[in-house]
């Protein structure tokens, strides 16, 4: 059987997830790109940088669980 057209507030919920999933996927990278100085010999807060990225994969972590949550649940339906 195929499956049934997304209702209205699980649309939104997949939209906002996938928002989400793919703005902090960008902050990641952008984190990521810090890790190399600028020039030679430049400063960089590895302890801030951790943190950020540590912030980033939690994002993407708790979108990748909310599409899962509602792709299980419109199955389920």
């Amino acid at each position: 059987p195929a499956s049934a057209p997304l209702q209205k507030p699980a649309l939104e919920t997949v939209q906002s997830s996938l928002r989400l999933l793919n703005a902090s996927a960008y902050r990641l990278q952008s984190e990521c790109r810090k890790t190399v100085p600028p020039e030679p010999g430049a400063a960089v807060d590895y302890q801030l940088l951790t943190q950020q990225v540590i912030q980033c994969a939690y994002d993407i972590a708790k979108a990748a669980k909310q599409l899962v949550t509602i792709t299980t649940r419109e199955k389920k339906q």
